[in-house]
């Protein structure tokens, strides 16, 4: 005998429960929300960061679950160029649904990382001090500090608060450099990298904007340079570096670029297997990617010492200029740098 079909009806409260069940599962896969701060508007780094990190509609799935959130506007007080910025900057931020608050302190009661962007080096240990206290990740945009002694003492900071420090120029991600860094030619024999230079008196000469070069000579080298060589005119500078196993690279700043700060970079780099164009700049979506995964996992693609000896790279450029050319040992500019960092640091650091 056939059997009518029968219906069984889903209450309408257990049929929610498993949608509301369903709807948590999909929420706990998906990773939470990182809320970014900002310190300085006093740069166009940090409206277009924002813009970048807060556009909905980003085809980068990294960018999905971050938003810059807050902003402290306060960079440079003396750097006129920085100074005259800090208006028009801000209201670009706000656009961006960005909240201006008034303090550092109460930027770190609303963010879970931080972007130090203020134009100014000299005012970056002062401001990410409280940002290591309280154990956000920190990504110190260019320049790191406005002096060797500063940038050692910001990543010195961050070992003895247990926070994650990262720096980098965007140069360090041209698609060029990803390529050669592959392998596509062998073995990194040498690299010329070059760069606009034009500089600001209140910083080392390479610092405010020769540090794009710098870091596009040290994506293809790596660490370990010895000595630095500086040649110097008005119009051109040529720092030579000479790394421990015997490899040569140098860095060309152009003083005099027609068009100022934009255009210009790039470099050859020469390998085993052949010569490569590192090629220009990629935009600044590729260094983000970097630093959201940083501030998701603490771990900064670019180790300290690295960093560290970026600066020492151009700190002992420097040094060799005033020398008119004589040679300078990273190690020894290094050293009384760390020593002065000490000192400076002791105060900040001393158990309350």
């Amino acid at each position: 005998m056939s059997h009518p079909l029968r219906v069984t009806c889903v209450p309408l409260s257990l049929l929610l429960l498993v949608l509301f069940c369903l709807s948590e599962s999909i929420r706990a896969d998906e990773p939470e929300t990182i809320r970014i701060g900002i310190i300085g508007l006093d740069t166009s780094h940090s409206s277009n960061f924002s813009q970048i990190l807060n556009d909905p509609d980003s085809k980068y799935e990294e960018f999905k679950h971050c938003k810059v959130v807050a902003a402290y506007p306060q960079g440079s007080q003396t750097i006129k160029e920085s100074l005259e910025s800090v208006p028009e900057i801000t209201e670009a931020v706000k656009k961006q649904g960005v909240e201006i608050v008034p303090s550092i302190e109460a930027l770190l009661e609303k963010v879970d990382a931080v972007l130090l962007e203020s134009n100014d080096g000299r005012v970056h240990l002062e401001q990410a001090l409280p940002v290591l206290k309280a154990g956000k990740p920190l990504f110190v945009d260019k320049p790191i500090a406005g002096d060797l002694t500063d940038v050692i003492a910001i990543y010195e900071a961050a070992e003895h608060f247990k926070t994650p420090v990262f720096s980098s120029s965007s140069l360090r991600y041209t698609d060029g450099a990803k390529k050669i860094n592959g392998g596509v030619i062998g073995e990194i024999i040498g690299c010329d990298a070059y760069s606009p230079c034009p500089v600001e008196s209140t910083h080392p000469d390479f610092y405010w904007y020769g540090i794009h070069g710098v870091e596009t000579l040290y994506t293809i080298m790596g660490p370990g340079c010895e000595t630095v060589v500086r040649v110097a005119t008005p119009e051109t500078d040529v720092a030579i570096g000479t790394w421990k196993n015997g490899r040569i690279g140098t860095f060309r700043g152009r003083r005099k670029a027609s068009n100022g700060y934009q255009g210009g970079y790039g470099g050859t780099a020469f390998g085993t297997k052949g010569i490569e164009q590192i090629g220009s700049f990629s935009g600044y979506e590729p260094l983000l990617v970097e630093v959201v995964k940083f501030f998701r996992t603490g771990k900064a693609p670019v180790t300290p010492a690295e960093s560290i000896e970026i600066y020492t790279f151009m700190s002992a450029a420097d040094l060799s200029k005033q020398k008119a050319g004589t040679p300078v040992r990273l190690a020894d500019v290094a050293h009384q740098a760390r020593e002065a960092a000490k000192k400076k640091l002791a105060p900040y650091l001393q158990s309350p």
